[in-house]
């Protein structure tokens, strides 16, 4: 079953949400959320998104919504910690919020800010989590291929258990995974998969070890899963920013997978100050549930986005429906 634009238009709520740590450069999280047969699903494509790719994330939406989810063969995720690219003074104060996680994913390559910085937050991070943690570090594509050598030789010396998306580009990342194949860091594509035309293209190329995959861009869950299994590669269930009805579909995604060898990035509701549901989906002892989430009338109201925002959203809205109903 799809519903027409006037089914999603009038089950739809546009949220602004703040963050409790700056993070991507934002303060504050829109969300819309829609209310299909199966549930509550999120419509959630950062603001600077064209309609060509947020259209894939309304029909993940559409997809969690509207549709069963796939048999679980999980019923908790385990989730790593993330760490925006704080100073190391704040280190322990947002790691403090995701009580038992034993992996922490730590942003480097953030503009403005030095090699050192990194190297401080990383060292940090591994203070704090212990020998027997795991660290995995995400830049984003921020780095040339020579920044990348440079930085992860440095890094290495905290026992990465993987660099995420180093560069930004597929021939970059084959590039350096042959230059750093001394360190033993595997590399891991992120941005490769989720912005590309076509996200098998980095696996094909060897370019990677395992892949990051999330929902909302790659259509949603059936989508997603065609993906892991066409792709042959050990993957990382992730999320970007979502509200508690976001991650659910992560987690929902990742309960599918057959082999899930890694801790996943569903644990991000840790960083919003305020949240859609009076339970949010954050880790307890390291994970998170699988479940659906119920939306809070309350809430919803209390953090609606004003009427400019709410009006910007529905417009998004009507364009991305345009979008998917050409192709």
């Amino acid at each position: 079953m799809h519903p027409d634009l006037d089914d999603l238009l009038g089950s739809a709520h546009v949220v602004t949400l703040p963050l409790s740590t700056r993070f991507r450069g934002i303060d504050v999280r829109e969300a819309m959320l829609l209310r299909g047969p199966y549930g509550w699903t999120e419509f959630s494509p950062f603001i600077e998104y064209d309609d060509a790719e947020s259209a894939s994330w309304l029909a993940a939406a559409i997809d969690f919504g509207w549709s069963p989810p796939p048999a679980a063969l999980r019923d908790s995720i385990p989730a790593n910690a993330t760490l925006p690219a704080v100073g190391p003074d704040e280190v322990t104060g947002v790691l403090d919020r995701f009580p038992g996680c034993r992996t922490v994913k730590v942003k480097v390559a953030e503009r403005g800010q030095a090699l050192a910085d990194d190297v401080a937050r990383v060292a940090a991070a591994r203070e704090y989590i212990g020998a027997e943690g795991r660290i995995r570090v995400d830049a984003n594509g921020g780095w040339g291929v020579d920044e990348a050598e440079t930085a992860l030789r440095a890094l290495a010396a905290f026992d990465l258990e993987y660099a995420e998306q180093p560069c930004a580009s597929v021939a970059e990342l084959a590039a350096l995974r042959s230059r750093i194949r001394d360190l033993g860091v595997p590399i891991a594509a992120d941005e490769s998969v989720r912005k590309a035309t076509d996200p098998l293209a980095v696996a094909r190329a060897g370019a990677a070890d395992l892949l990051v995959v999330k929902a909302q861009p790659l259509g949603g869950i059936a989508a997603a899963l065609r993906i892991v299994a066409e792709a042959g590669l050990p993957v990382v269930v992730s999320s970007a920013l979502d509200t508690s009805v976001g991650l659910s579909m992560g987690a929902h995604l990742a309960a599918a997978v057959a082999d899930l060898p890694f801790d996943c990035g569903l644990g991000t509701a840790a960083l919003l100050a305020a949240d859609v549901t009076d339970r949010p989906l954050v880790p307890v002892e390291g994970a998170v549930p699988v479940r659906r989430i119920e939306v809070s009338d309350e809430l919803l109201a209390r953090y609606a986005a004003p009427n400019e925002r709410r009006g910007w959203w529905l417009e998004r809205l009507r364009r991305c429906h345009a979008v998917l109903a050409r192709t």
